[in-house]
């Protein structure tokens, strides 16, 4: 039995572009009351006003996920101000391209203070108040490079794989609670993302292989909320890279450089 979102309180962080946007207008049009959480506080005000005028309340709060401080600030506010949190969508985070052996500790620290410790100060700071409600959804966004690795994006991929990890772990020691746990993994996405990211390579600044909409994505997260499931695949044909890789690892390394290898030579003509 699908779920009535209707006033449920949803938490979405990098909420001011690409899939969390799209999410925070999907959820929007459910009349959810809406906390909306990203570093670029004009952008936010902005999106803030635009659900307002379909008379959804919607939140905006200037947060930037890799300070634990701020992550605590942000639940306890949507607490203050509605009384409870029913969804967080740990949505928020960037990407790195470089070789691991031109990946600087420095950048590797940045890169999971953000991707995956964001989302586990979110985890941490929003559970005792859906333990006290017996009931609330945490949907982590994550990627399918955190199933599989892929060439020039190791540090990134190891902020994806902790992801999975720690929303496994999570999901099974929240059984019986009425908390819910969803893991999500998009493919390459048509978002800022790439713009965005910090390029240490040669690889293109843009997707490659398989791309999909944020509006894809972020309609797989709203149908996830509605019907919680373990793990979601906006791109369904996905799985078949997941089962390939458990199968033969090595074709997989192969096929990752060789599509890496057709986008530069794309990318020089």
């Amino acid at each position: 039995m699908k779920r009535n979102l209707q006033n449920r309180v949803v938490v979405i962080t990098g909420a001011s572009a690409g899939i969390g946007r799209e999410t925070a207008l999907l959820f929007a049009r459910e009349n959810c009351r809406l906390v909306l959480a990203a570093r670029r506080e004009s952008r936010l005000k902005s999106l803030a006003e635009e659900i307002k005028h379909s008379r959804v309340e919607a939140v905006p709060i200037c947060t930037d996920v890799s300070d634990q401080a701020q992550v605590g600030q942000l639940i306890q506010s949507t607490v203050e101000r509605f009384g409870r949190l029913d969804i967080l969508v740990n949505n928020a985070g960037y990407g790195l391209y470089a070789k691991v052996e031109d990946t600087s500790p420095e950048e590797l620290r940045a890169i999971f203070a953000t991707n995956f410790a964001g989302a586990f100060y979110g985890m941490r700071a929003a559970l005792p108040i859906m333990r006290q409600q017996h009931s609330g959804h945490i949907i982590n966004v994550s990627s399918i490079a955190g199933k599989r690795g892929l060439p020039w994006s190791g540090a990134y991929c190891a902020t994806k794989f902790a992801m999975n990890g720690v929303t496994e772990s999570l999901r099974s020691e929240l059984i019986g609670s009425g908390i819910d746990v969803s893991l999500v993994l998009p493919v390459s996405t048509t978002t800022e993302f790439f713009d965005a990211a910090k390029n240490k390579s040669d690889r293109p600044n843009r997707p490659i292989g398989i791309v999909q909409s944020a509006r894809q994505v972020a309609e797989a997260i709203v149908r996830c909320a509605k019907n919680p499931r373990p793990e979601v695949l906006p791109y369904p044909p996905a799985r078949i890279l997941i089962l390939l890789n458990a199968v033969s690892p090595r074709l997989v390394d192969w096929l990752g450089t060789k599509l890496v290898q057709r986008a530069k030579k794309q990318e020089l003509k």
